[in-house]
């Protein structure tokens, strides 16, 4: 992320503390216990990690990732670290997921209260006639992590055959990003078909699990832990939440047609200048949250290898392929192709 962007998203999205401890334990049970490289990264002593408003900042996190993959040597760190069920590192959300009536109703809490886990990332739910669908999309392309995504499918997973039915398996798992070395890993996990290189990373599964009872649930804690989530809830009001509203909104938009403000200021119940006016409240342009969007899906197409640079072009709403090599270039310092060609060579050496 440049120095503009950086500027721009000037409110830090925090990530909750419980996700950080559950993998300080997954680090200590594999015999790295040194507090110090720990505590430097997240900024808060490890016995702060337990607090149960405790939150970390998304960026600290993220690179707390990227240094238990270099202290153990393993690239699948993430889907390692999600196959353990540690209820003593499990945060509120969590209890309250596994003490829904349903799995259906768990799922509801989950993408409600999603913002309590991690502000980074956009969680959201839908469901066809048969099939139900759970997507997770970064509010920029700089908080994607591949080893937390990997521990988010990985506990999912796990957790609801811990806790709900032994034998749940997906029907089919998307990841943005591209194939790593490890990809037999997925398989042998999720079981279900898995795509490298989406767009979003996705999880799809038989609808007909919504309505399965989970069976170790106990109302008293689900009542109790609830009203707590909710204080927090409302305590924590997300400082930036409409310009995340408005950049899901942009993204959307983008990909079906160019972007125009009037249109999103209508889907907003509000004039174009009150649009701009409520942006600028939190430091975000319209301009410039454009460009945000643009860029991080431009980074992500252009990776992926799946379309061609000219759809990206259209994708993205560019005239003509010229003007987003100019654009991309300004964000990158370098070509499409030249971006592509050294993303691919550096996956191959992993």
């Amino acid at each position: 992320m440049d120095t503009k962007d950086e500027e721009t998203l000037s409110v830090t999205p925090l990530v909750a503390a419980s996700s950080a401890l559950a993998l300080v334990h997954y680090l200590q049970r594999r015999g790295q216990d040194d507090p110090a490289p720990m505590e430097q990264l997240l900024g808060v002593s490890l016995s702060q990690l337990d607090g149960p408003d405790q939150r970390v900042p998304a960026d600290a996190y993220y690179r707390f990732w990227d240094y238990a993959e270099q202290l153990t040597g393993d690239p699948a760190v993430g889907l390692h670290a999600g196959e353990t069920v540690d209820p003593e590192s499990m945060g509120l959300v969590g209890h309250v997921f596994f003490n829904c009536d349903t799995l259906g109703d768990a799922l509801g809490q989950y993408v409600r209260l999603h913002r309590l886990i991690n502000e980074s990332i956009a969680l959201s739910f839908e469901q066809t006639e048969d099939q139900a669908i759970l997507s997770w999309q970064p509010d920029t392309a700089a908080h994607y992590c591949r080893q937390d995504m990997d521990r988010t499918l990985a506990s999912a997973i796990t957790r609801t055959r811990h806790f709900i039915f032994p034998d749940f398996a997906v029907d089919w798992v998307e990841l943005a990003h591209p194939q790593p070395s490890y990809a037999a890993e997925y398989r042998r996990l999720f079981g279900g078909e898995v795509l490298f290189g989406a767009t979003t990373t996705r999880v799809g599964f038989s609808s007909r699990h919504l309505g399965r009872p989970i069976p170790r649930r106990n109302p008293y804690i689900y009542s109790a832990v609830l009203k707590q989530v909710n204080t927090i809830l409302a305590r924590w009001q997300p400082q930036r939440s409409f310009s995340r509203k408005v950049r899901r909104l942009v993204a959307h938009q983008m990909a079906t047609d160019r972007v125009n403000a009037d249109t999103l200021a209508q889907q907003c119940h509000m004039s174009r200048q009150t649009l701009y006016r409520r942006l600028k409240r939190e430091g975000v342009s319209f301009h410039d949250l454009v460009e945000q969007v643009r860029k991080g899906k431009a980074l992500r197409y252009v990776a992926a290898n799946q379309y061609s640079l000219g759809e990206i072009a259209f994708l993205l709403g560019f005239s003509e392929l010229s003007a987003f090599s100019r654009a991309f270039k300004r964000w990158t310092g370098m070509a499409p192709a030249q971006f592509r060609a050294r993303h691919h060579h550096q996956d191959g050496h992993q």
